[in-house]
């Protein structure tokens, strides 16, 4: 298997599809440093699981990406503990809404230093590493970066920077390093949330598959972006059954 072995950060690793990426590598054969910010006890289940399913042993290590040292201590957590690295996912995310007229400063910080500066400067702290190993990134986008979502401006436009970033890291950082993005539609529905853009089964029908994805999807798409596309870098895989077709 051509990912055994390999050794793959994730952020927001310990839930929902941050999990799902962790549990496809590591059915791979990937080692990996899974990043969380507060959920530790689901980071703690997550790697007792794979533990036990696939005999890897995760590094867990805790940050906020709000702190501009995070990147750093992540970087040097991981390489500290397994001495190289093959693979960054930039998964970790905010999704809190922002209507227009009450937008302040701090929304747009909070969604800026996740969306943006966290993966710019972990990419930056990872590509010594993943030059030595042919390594490639992939950051997590979403649909509504091409498609804003009304009330969630902070969150829609800095998930189109991060397809902005992920097209310049790709010129940057090639030809040693491939870069490229996942775009996903509904495959989760938001926690303690309604669908801001309509009612759940309004999505479904407004989507050529008239269903909703699964993480695992998500999962599927990120495991080939970094393992079995050498020839594709700079690249925004949608990942929605249809929904942009609409």
């Amino acid at each position: 298997m051509k990912a055994t072995g390999k050794v793959v950060l994730i952020t927001g690793a310990a839930r929902r599809v941050g999990a799902a990426i962790a549990r496809q590598l590591a059915a791979e054969g990937c080692q990996l440093a899974l990043h969380y910010k507060r959920s530790a006890a689901d980071a703690e289940a997550l790697a007792q699981e794979l533990r036990a399913r696939h005999g890897t042993e995760p590094l867990l290590i805790a940050g906020d990406l709000a702190d501009p040292e995070t990147p750093a201590h992540l970087m040097d957590a991981a390489i500290g503990h397994f001495g190289c690295l093959d693979g960054l996912v930039n998964n970790a995310s905010l999704y809190s809404p922002a209507p227009f007229g009450e937008i302040t400063p701090g929304d747009w910080a909070a969604m800026e230093a996740v969306h943006l500066r966290a993966p710019l400067f972990l990419t930056q702290a990872a590509a010594p590493h993943l030059r030595k190993t042919g390594g490639a990134v992939v950051n997590i986008g979403d649909i509504h970066a091409e498609i804003p979502l009304r009330g969630y401006l902070p969150y829609s436009v800095t998930k189109a920077g991060l397809l902005a970033l992920t097209r310049a890291l790709a010129k940057e950082l090639g030809p040693e390093i491939r870069v490229n993005s996942v775009s996903p539609g509904v495959v989760l529905w938001a926690e303690d949330k309604d669908p801001p853009d309509g009612d759940q089964q309004g999505l479904i029908q407004r989507n050529a598959l008239k269903r909703v994805g699964s993480p695992e999807d998500i999962a599927g798409a990120i495991a080939y972006l970094l393992f079995d596309a050498p020839y594709v870098t700079g690249h925004n895989l949608v990942v929605d059954g249809g929904r942009m077709l609409y």
